[in-house]
């Protein structure tokens, strides 16, 4: 590989909305050991090299970071950022997609079972 194709690819493209990668200043390792645990439930060993951790949190940094972008991209139409623009990006990755939408209804259950039971309380707690 040549040194002009392996800088370009890093680089952001000119008139993009996207801010050079060298200007964000990311702590390293943050994820690290939430990621030991993925890694450890999907088989590897339940103390992986803190290089494998590493580079697994290099890649989801850049997958999530580069699916933020590109969501960016589809919401500035709109001006506001949505789930929607997310669900809309992995369309076509039906495992994802599917995961997604179950965990965006067991979000949506939990916050009203929460809400049933802050107003359950607030009605025990008040004389009649």
């Amino acid at each position: 590989m040549n040194k002009a194709s392996a800088g370009s690819s890093s680089k952001v493209k000119e008139g993009s909305s996207h801010p050079s990668e060298t200007s964000f200043k990311r702590k390293r390792g943050v994820f690290q050991k939430d990621l030991q645990h993925m890694m450890y439930g999907f088989g590897d060993d339940s103390n992986p090299l803190p290089e494998t951790v590493a580079l697994m949190e290099d890649i989801v940094m850049e997958y999530v970071t580069d699916m933020v972008h590109k969501a960016q991209d589809i919401a500035s139409k709109r001006g506001k950022l949505l789930t929607e623009d997310f669900l809309f990006l992995i369309r076509k990755d039906l495992p994802k997609l599917n995961r997604c939408t179950e965990l965006l209804s067991m979000n949506e259950e939990l916050k009203q079972a929460r809400k049933a039971f802050d107003v359950d309380e607030e009605k025990l707690a008040q004389p009649d």
